[in-house]
């Protein structure tokens, strides 16, 4: 899955938002159960702190990340659904100045934000259909790992990064290819705040807090069960 696929899907949707309307499809309604398979790109929206004690001044920045996501929504109502999201994602965090620049990258670790959302699907009758949704997340990290650059600049490194919890925001379209098949689009704002902290041999122990806020942005498709 590459950035070139999610923009190719996105350029499908546009042509089939362009094409003369099909035939309705069966209506979207209570107890359907929806599930999606989508191509993502996490860009985080990162502010950081300094690399502190050691590195006062110096922030981090952290890398995009494609990869698939499956997620299942529940129709509590005709326009109510409840939307769970799975997908895990691996991210780099490199040096912006300074020392933690010429370094480059510093860790790397793999995210797990599963997220709940609940959605409000506006025209459930039709065969484009936009919702909107707002949610909790909690976010782990996990296999977190200094890169060889650190290790050879301060020393044998362990790398911990706390879990988070916070809201979640989405918007998107289900477009009817069948009277079960459809393309999804869909974009979300998840609020993700932690805490890294590096334990070195040469410098000790480091902290950054970082506020990663990324957006989703999801290509793929879904069927209607």
């Amino acid at each position: 899955m590459t950035i070139k696929t999610i923009l190719l899907g996105g350029a499908a949707a546009c042509a089939l938002l362009a094409a003369p309307a099909q035939a309705a499809s069966a209506r979207l309604a209570k107890g359907d159960v929806l599930v999606r398979l989508r191509g993502i790109m996490v860009a985080p929206n990162e502010k950081s702190s300094s690399v502190l004690p050691a590195f006062p001044g110096e922030k981090v920045k952290v890398d995009n990340s494609v990869m698939p996501e499956v997620d299942i929504t529940y129709m509590a109502t005709d326009h109510i659904g409840f939307e769970l999201i799975a997908a895990t994602t691996k991210h780099s965090a490199s040096g912006r100045t300074g020392t933690t620049g010429a370094i480059g990258r510093l860790a790397s670790t793999w995210v797990l934000p599963p997220t709940l959302t609940a959605q409000y699907h506006f025209l459930p009758e039709s065969r484009i259909r936009p919702y909107v949704g707002a949610g909790v997340n909690y976010t782990l990290f996990y296999n977190e790992k200094p890169s060889g650059a650190l290790e050879g600049a301060v020393g044998a490194t362990t790398v911990h990064m706390s879990d988070s919890f916070g809201w979640a925001g989405q918007a998107g379209v289900d477009i009817d290819l069948t009277d079960r098949l459809f393309l999804n689009l869909d974009v979300k704002y998840i609020d993700i705040d932690t805490t890294a902290r590096l334990t070195t041999t040469a410098a000790g122990v480091q902290r950054v807090k970082l506020e990663l806020d990324p957006f989703v942005f999801g290509v793929g498709m879904g069927m209607k069960f």
